[in-house]
């Protein structure tokens, strides 16, 4: 997990970088922070005037919370073949199909993965061994 880096690093990259002790490559380098690091610093103070973490803008938001959890819990115990996109009305929740399967997948539950559809029909298939092609059979060659 990367962690924030400290204010008095921040400090030492804008200085270093007011100063005119390289490019932002070279500052980057010096202080063993990525090119673009450099650059959110410098973008950051010139929006905002504050170079600190912005702790607030870390991570995801979490869209579906403990109640959110309980309620999918429950619509499962009831009808346990409800697809992703049916828990995802049912719940009323506003997120991803993906992220429904992460949670439940997280609380062990199980889920029917799609609605359901008539058996596909599959054609009649050659009985017998296919060979592996190598030989020549003269009943399924064309003459000529």
């Amino acid at each position: 997990m990367k962690r924030p880096i400290s204010l008095d690093l921040r400090q030492r990259i804008l200085a270093a970088y007011d100063q005119n002790e390289g490019t932002r490559e070279e500052v980057a380098q010096r202080f063993r922070v990525s090119l673009g690091m450099v650059k959110k610093l410098l973008q950051q103070r010139r929006r905002t005037g504050d170079i600190a973490c912005r702790y607030d803008r870390c991570g995801g938001q979490l869209k579906i919370v403990a109640s959110h959890r309980q309620k999918l819990r429950e619509l499962l115990s009831r009808k346990p073949d409800l697809t992703l996109e049916e828990l995802r009305r049912a719940a009323a929740l506003d997120c991803t199909i993906q992220a429904i399967h992460y949670v439940l997948a997280e609380m062990g539950l199980t889920y029917k993965k799609r609605h359901s559809a008539p058996v596909s029909k599959t054609g009649r298939t050659l009985s017998g061994h296919a060979g592996t092609g190598g030989g020549s059979n003269r009943r399924w060659t064309r003459p000529g």
